[in-house]
């Protein structure tokens, strides 16, 4: 039995709101306590046969554009419109509903979550052997809707997936020291945590599973409304380099993450860079 089940109303499956509140209760306490940040891990999260029509539609990456820089490498996205699928269309649609957002907000206490009906960032993910995306923080506002993001969902499509080929999802503590867990990318399993500036996540190290195979996942965000406006200058998708690795800091991100932290506003106005080779809402999302 899946941990959220859709309802079939004669050829549109989608979730019973009261269901849904009750299954984001019962795992609310997990999703506090756990370490380094607030997040859970749950397996058999949707029907089988649900995921498994969204991975028959998966689009060809082949010959399709990638990010291909130290921090992210062979990293295909793949927004919903971007998908011919019903099945995956459906599902989407379904992820960014009122009885999802009820899930969602039950088992974190987030109240007032907004969906991204743009999906900045979010789609069908797909790293190919050899591929990796470094440790990182996301980035914290969407550009088009002036929101806040608060959470990261995750879905992996990988069946018979071996621990050997890599693509463990890590989370780090805040103080980039240690990998404090780590969650194989199986078929099914659903991870859900919470975003701030220092909740760092990837699997940085590069795949090896076989040429004709890669890592697939579903990717969803959520947002809640901003209190004040935004800085001139917007802090993008902050890459973070391990300790006692060969890793590569991203420094021209870190000026930029710097301005947006210190420069006083009138000088923020006139020092504004846009990051063209790594949008906000675009850059360095989803594992």
């Amino acid at each position: 039995m899946a941990f959220l089940e859709l309802t079939d109303l004669g050829g549109y499956r989608c979730f019973d709101q009261e269901a849904c509140k009750a299954a984001g209760s019962a795992a609310a306490a997990e999703y506090r306590a756990n370490q380094p940040f607030p997040h859970v891990m749950l397996d058999d999260f949707l029907t089988p046969d649900v995921l498994r029509q969204v991975l028959s539609e998966f689009p060809d990456s082949t010959g399709q554009d990638y990010f291909d820089r130290d921090q992210e490498r062979l990293k295909f996205q793949f927004r919903p419109d971007q998908c011919k699928g019903p099945a995956t269309r459906m599902l989407f649609a379904e992820l960014n509903s009122g009885a999802f957002l009820a899930f969602l907000s039950a088992l974190t206490g987030i109240r007032g979550l907004i969906p991204d009906p743009y999906h900045a960032g979010a789609g069908l993910h797909e790293t190919r052997n050899g591929g990796h995306l470094g440790i990182h923080a996301d980035f914290p506002h969407h550009g088009r809707m002036k929101v806040e993001r608060r959470l990261n969902l995750l879905i992996y499509l990988n069946e018979d997936w071996s621990a050997d080929y890599g693509g463990a999802l890590e989370l780090w503590d805040r103080g980039m020291t240690r990998a404090c867990r780590r969650i194989e990318p199986a078929f099914g399993r659903a991870v859900i945590f919470s975003t701030d500036r220092d909740t760092y996540h990837g699997h940085p190290d590069p795949l090896t599973c076989p040429p004709e195979r890669s890592r697939r996942s579903i990717a969803t965000y959520y947002y809640t409304a901003i209190g004040t406006s935004l800085p001139a200058i917007e802090r993008t998708t902050d890459f973070r380099a391990r300790p006692g690795t060969g890793d590569r800091a991203d420094w021209r991100v870190r000026l930029h993450n710097l301005k947006s932290d210190w420069l006083p506003p009138i000088l923020q106005r006139r020092n504004r860079e846009p990051l063209e080779a790594m949008p906000a809402d675009r850059a360095g999302v989803g594992s």
